[in-house]
């Protein structure tokens, strides 16, 4: 079955860094485009990264881009996202995502929060 478990959220203060790990198992990684999504406290889940099975590809939220980065080693079934000058309102759950089948599959999320 389809298993995806994040790691790597913590608490930063503003403008610190964080990368985030997301180790993939029950199909063929490297086959498969990638996504990081996050949900803040009252707010609806919003795609943050995607990135293409092969690495050629990526794409970001406006809120994020030339902070984070995706990344991905197909060798180690391992999605990443490298976080960068973090703000309070990238504060959220981080959860990684797949589309196998036409299903969609997350992982438990992994809390990341940016404060002072």
């Amino acid at each position: 079955q389809v298993q995806l478990v994040e790691s790597g959220g913590g608490l930063v203060q503003p403008g610190g860094s964080l990368r985030l790990s997301c180790a993939a198992s029950g199909f063929t990684f490297s086959s498969r485009p990638m996504n990081w999504y996050r949900q803040a406290p009252g707010k609806e889940r919003e795609l943050v990264a995607l990135i293409s099975s092969n690495s050629d590809y990526t794409n970001y939220a406006d809120s994020v881009k030339g902070r984070f980065t995706i990344s991905r080693d197909n060798a180690k079934n391992t999605l990443y996202l490298q976080m960068n000058s973090l703000k309070p309102e990238d504060t959220a759950v981080y959860y990684c995502n797949v589309v196998v089948f036409f299903a969609p599959y997350w992982g438990q999320g992994t809390q990341v929060t940016v404060s002072s």
